[in-house]
């Protein structure tokens, strides 16, 4: 980005863009409308999500376009099949979100599994599956992905290929269906000739300290469409009995991300415990579980931890460190709390957000990532590619006058465009170190 006045006007704006929302004393998402016993909310979906009915057969799949959301509904025993036109120079990541209404019940292995294949049936990637893994149900995703490799065959032909969403788990008979939430991204590949850049050495797993001063109000979304922008420092919001809230976190390449989610007490009689009580997980720009951590409560104060390896374009490359492989993008990455149905009334919860790492430069893409959605001056699910130095700015944490000073005059332009991991205990360390 030129560093010319322009530049730099454009640069306050994109920045302004990212950060106004958080300069008040209250983050705020959508308007939440509750559909539950005990006021939890229904999933948001998308704003001009396309309604489609996913095939039994494979020959008569509707096409998912790029950069466009599709709903659906998937119910027991079912497989639906879709296509989508991948080319041969951008790596493609289609995702599926299943939101059960709030309070649903499901069994241990009830949930999802996903995959993408060429025409001919050969696999992409590994097949994901996503389970609730007991009666807690709430918002789950993850993606299947073709990933354009150099020294690879398979799957690297630019044509139609098969996308599918089956049932999976123990519920295969019964009518209810649950809502599903389908994007299609598709992230530019490097210039031709450009070395892949390394993944970072000699991280640290030390989350840095929490921020001090009075936590400011936010009010989460739903899901990822109406996810609540948040930033470093620390955030408090009120859970209702099987309220999932979301949240979005601007990460930078070279920055690790380090979230702490803790319950204070609950006012009610009830003391039941409640083995998952708090859930709290982590995904990616494209929708892709980075990780998932939980610990019980019983009315006491109680809370759980995680932390990320940096952002890096190498990490991608990564083998049996799937919580590593995920931190793959610098853009939005999505916070959800999960507080358990079994839990009596409402309770409130801090939420710790440590960004750790200077920016760094990324790779050198062969295309704008920001028009595919990833990255962070824009208003899509990953913004784009803002001057290294702005963002900087906008991670220390700048004040709301100085960014106003910033923007002034060009403000105006801005527009706001998950297999699990093993539930961890309170208090864990850390879960990702090198």
């Amino acid at each position: 980005m030129s560093r010319s006045g322009g530049g730099l006007a454009a640069g306050a704006a994109a920045l302004c863009a990212l950060l106004l929302p958080l300069s008040g004393t209250e983050a705020m998402a959508s308007p939440r409308m509750s559909d539950a016993p005990g006021g939890a909310a229904s999933y948001e979906p998308a704003d001009g999500a396309v309604p489609v009915t996913g095939t039994e057969s494979s020959a008569d799949g509707p096409e998912l376009e790029r950069a466009k959301t599709y709903s659906d509904t998937i119910g027991p025993g079912q497989k639906k099949y879709y296509r989508v036109r991948l080319d041969d120079t951008s790596n493609a990541f289609i995702s599926t979100v299943v939101a059960p209404p709030p309070g649903t019940r499901s069994g241990i292995l009830d949930g999802i599994q996903i995959s993408l294949t060429s025409a001919n049936g050969t696999p992409c990637s590994s097949n994901p599956s996503v389970y609730f893994g007991g009666d807690t149900t709430r918002p789950l995703a993850g993606y299947a992905s073709r990933r354009i490799q150099g020294d690879s065959s398979q799957c690297q032909e630019a044509g139609d290929y098969l996308y599918t969403v089956s049932w999976a788990g123990s519920r295969t008979t019964g009518t209810a269906k649950w809502p599903i939430e389908l994007t299609y991204m598709a992230e530019p590949g490097l210039k031709p000739g450009a070395d892949e850049p390394e993944a970072p050495t000699g991280w640290s797993s030390k989350a840095p300290s929490p921020s001090s001063g009075t936590p400011q109000k936010v009010s989460g979304g739903t899901g990822f469409n109406d996810a609540a922008a948040i930033g470093d420092g620390t955030w408090r919001d009120d859970l209702e009995p099987g309220d999932s809230r979301f949240y979005r976190v601007p990460v930078a390449w070279g920055q690790q991300l380090f979230l702490r989610a803790q319950l204070a007490n609950t006012t009610s009689d009830s003391s039941a415990f409640a083995v998952n009580g708090l859930r709290l997980a982590l995904y990616n720009t494209a929708r892709g579980l980075v990780a998932d951590k939980s610990t019980g409560y019983r009315g006491a104060p109680a809370g759980t931890d995680l932390g990320t390896a940096p952002a890096a374009y190498a990490n991608r490359f990564t083998t049996g460190a799937e919580a590593e492989s995920a931190m793959r993008f610098q853009g939005w990455y999505y916070v959800q709390v999960t507080l358990d149905p079994k839990v009596s009334g409402s309770v409130p919860m801090t939420l710790n957000v440590g960004l750790q790492g200077e920016a760094q430069p990324g790779p050198p893409y062969d295309g704008d990532p920001a028009a595919a959605g990833f990255g962070l001056d824009g208003a899509g699910p990953g913004g784009g590619g803002a001057d290294p130095t702005m963002r900087t700015i906008g991670f220390a944490g700048i004040g709301a006058g100085t960014v106003l000073v910033l923007g002034l005059g060009a403000w105006q332009l801005a527009s706001r465009r998950r297999r699990p991991a093993e539930d961890g205990d309170a208090d864990t360390d850390v879960a990702y170190s090198r």
